[in-house]
C-alpha cells in the first residue's frame, strides 16, 4: 500500500537499560501504567476488529522501555508475535532518512538549503525554474508541487524500476500547483534523497543507515530493506479483500508488494525493540544511552520544525477529542496539537500492515504501534494509550474506531455503487488488432496490449504482477482483472482518431484505491 502513510501490523516486557534516561524536563511526569493495564487497552481493540498481531513500545521518563507483542503473526499459525517480530515500519522510514542527511550536514558534507543540483547534477524537475531552486530541504517536505503519489506505480508493486530510475521519470511528472505553493504527500522525493545521501556518502543509503544509524542505537533486529531479513521471525500481512472493494469482507493474506526501490522512502524492517531505540534518541535529541551525540541538538531542532502545513481545523470534537486545530509536516515527520500538547508524529503503511507512532516531547513520552492488517486499529490503540500516560480525560476509543470503520465501509459502498461490477454503455470502436501494440510512458516504461482468443490482454512490462485480461468497459475502454491480491485494477481508455489508436491513458477502477497506483499520472503513446 503505498501511501506510505495510513492505519495497517507472545510477549514480555523489556528493559532497554539506561537508554530509558531521556533528556526532559524536571516537571515532565507520565502516568504510572503497568502491564496489566497495557494488555486491557490492547486486547479489546484485537477482539473487536478480529486483529491478528499487535506490537507495542512505549518510552517514558525514569522507566524501562515497555515492548510487548501480542497475538499471532499470520492468521491460522501460532508463531506468536514477540518483541523481536518485524514489521514493515512504512513512512518511519522517511525520519531515517533525515536522520542521514542531518548527520551529513553536521559533518559539513552538504546544507538543508544547499540547490539539490549541487551534489546530483543530472537531478530535474518539469520545471527548469524549480530544478535550480529545489534544495535539500524540499525533498523531504511534500512542498514540490508534484501531485500525491506522483511516480508511486514506478515501486508499488515490485518493478524492474531501480532508485536511480527516479531521476530519469521525475522531469516527466507533471506538477499540479506552483512550487511551495502547498502539500502533497509524495514518496519518490525520499527516493531522491536515499539517491543523495549514496553520492555524498559514498556508500548506499541501506548502508548508511545501518553502519550510523541502527548500529549506534543497537536496533539488532533492524534492516534497511525487506531485502535484508534473514529470519522467519516477520509478520505476516493481512487485507480485506472484498467484494466489491479492497477494505471490506475477511481478513485473507497478503503477500508483500514492495520492492528495494523504495527503501528510503518506506523501505525499513524493525521490531518494537528497534522502535522503543529510535523513539528514545528522538525525545533525547539526538544523544545516545551513554550520553554521546549521533546528531547534534541543532539538527534536532532542524527536523522536528514545521515546514509545510499539511491540515487545520477548529480543534477538538466530541467524536474526536484530539482533532489537531493544526498539522504540518517537518522533516520525516509531522507536527500537530495533541490534547494541548506538541505532538511529533508519522504513520506507515503497507500492503498487509499499518504502524504508527507518536511523541510527547514535553511529557518525554513516545508510543508505537505495529500491526499486521491492513487498517488503522494501530492509530486508535496508540491514542488510547497516549491518553491514559497523560490522564486525559476517558474516551471509548473502540467504539470511536468502530463507527470510523462502519463509516467508511458505508462510504465505501455508496461510491462504487454498480461502479465497479456493471460495465459503462460502449464498447471498441475497433478490430480488436487495432489496439494491440507496445506503448510507452515516459516515466513509468511500457505496456504491451496483445489479442488472443478473442481478448485483449495487457502486460505492464516493469510490474510483473501486472498482467490482465482487458474486459470492455465504455468506448474504448477496457478494465484490467488483476490476481485478487496484486493490486488495484485500473480502467485502460484507448485514444482513437482517425480510426487509429494514439495514445492510452488511465486511472483506478475504485474510487477507494490508495493513491500509491497513480494511474492517472501515466500517458502513453504507441511505439512505433
Amino acid at each position: 500500500m503505498s501511501g506510505f502513510q495510513v492505519d495497517r501490523r507472545r510477549a514480555l516486557a523489556l528493559s532497554l537499560g539506561s537508554a530509558a534516561a531521556l533528556a526532559v524536563p524536571g516537571w515532565a511526569w507520565a502516568a504510572d501504567l503497568g502491564e496489566a493495564e497495557i494488555d486491557a487497552i490492547v486486547q479489546p481493540f484485537m477482539d473487536a476488529f478480529e486483529t491478528p498481531g499487535i506490537a507495542v513500545a512505549i518510552v517514558r521518563p525514569g522507566r524501562p522501555a515497555f515492548v510487548k507483542g501480542y497475538g499471532v503473526r499470520t492468521l491460522g499459525k501460532p508463531a506468536p508475535v514477540d518483541v523481536h517480530t518485524r514489521f514493515g515500519i512504512a513512512s518511519h522510514s522517511k525520519a531515517f532518512t533525515a536522520a542521514a542527511l542531518a548527520l551529513l550536514v553536521d559533518e559539513g558534507k552538504l546544507g538543508w538549503e544547499d540547490p539539490v543540483v549541487k551534489h546530483l547534477p543530472e537531478f530535474r524537475m518539469y520545471d527548469p525554474a524549480v530544478t535550480a531552486m529545489m534544495t535539500v530541504r524540499d525533498l523531504l517536505v511534500h512542498r514540490s508541487g508534484l501531485p500525491l503519489g506522483a511516480g508511486d506505480l514506478m515501486f508499488f508493486p515490485t518493478s524492474s524500476h531501480v532508485a536511480g530510475d527516479v531521476l530519469k521519470a521525475l522531469p516527466y511528472l507533471k506538477p499540479v500547483r506552483g512550487f511551495r505553493a502547498g502539500y502533497d504527500y509524495d514518496n519518490i522525493l525520499y527516493l531522491v534523497a536515499g539517491v543523495l545521501t549514496e553520492r555524498v556518502a559514498g556508500m548506499s543509503w541501506q548502508q548508511f543507515v545501518a553502519a550510523r544509524l541502527m548500529a549506534p542505537l543497537g536496533m539488532d533486529d533492524a534492516v534497511p530493506s525487506r531485502s535484508w531479513l534473514k529470519t522467519d521471525n516477520v509478520a505476516g500481512r493481512h487485507a480485506r479483500l472484498g467484494p466489491p472493494v479492497r477494505g471490506i469482507g475477511k481478513l485473507e493474506l497478503v503477500q508483500p508488494d514492495e520492492g528495494p526501490m523504495v527503501d528510503a522512502a518506506g523501505g525499513i524492517n524493525a521490531s518494537v525493540t528497534d522502535m522503543a531505540k529510535w523513539l528514545q534518541v528522538q525525545l533525547a535529541g539526538g544523544k545516545l544511552p551513554d550520553g554521546k551525540p549521533l546528531w547534534s541538538p541543532a539538527q534536532a531542532k532542524e527536523m522536528w520544525a514545521p515546514q509545510t502545513i499539511t491540515a487545520s481545523s477548529d480543534g477538538p470534537t466530541a467524536d474526536n477529542p484530539t482533532r489537531a486545530i493544526l498539522q504540518a509536516y517537518a522533516l520525516g515527520w509531522f507536527v500537530q496539537d495533541y490534547r494541548g500538547l506538541r505532538m511529533i508524529q508519522h504513520s506507515g503503511g503497507l500492503s498487509g500492515q499499518v504502524t504508527y507512532s507518536g511523541l510527547l516531547p514535553s511529557r518525554g513520552i513516545g508510543v508505537s504501534v505495529f500491526s499486521n492488517v491492513e487498517e488503522g486499529v494501530s492509530s486508535a490503540i496508540r491514542n488510547a494509550i497516549l491518553d491514559r500516560l497523560i490522564d486525559a480525560p476517558a474516551f471509548d476509543w473502540v467504539a470511536a474506531y468502530r463507527t470510523r470503520v462502519q463509516n467508511a465501509q458505508k462510504e465505501a459502498l455508496a461510491s462504487v455503487s454498480g461502479g465497479v461490477d456493471t460495465a459503462p454503455a460502449g464498447g471498441p470502436t475497433l478490430p480488436l488488432a487495432a489496439y494491440t501494440g507496445r506503448y510507452r510512458d515516459p516515466w513509468y516504461g511500457d505496456v504491451v496490449v496483445s489479442a488472443k482468443s478473442g481478448k485483449l490482454w495487457i502486460d505492464f512490462t516493469p510490474t510483473p504482477v501486472f498482467k490482465s485480461v482487458l474486459d470492455p468497459w465504455g468506448p474504448d475502454t477496457f478494465r484490467t482483472r488483476f490476481a485478487k491480491d496484486a493490486g488495484e485494477d485500473a480502467v485502460v481508455t484507448f485514444k482513437v482518431a482517425n480510426g487509429a489508436v494514439t495514445g492510452i491513458t488511465m486511472k483506478a477502477l475504485s474510487p477507494l484505491a490508495d493513491f500509491s497506483y497513480d494511474y492517472q499520472h501515466l500517458d502513453f503513446v504507441p511505439v512505433r
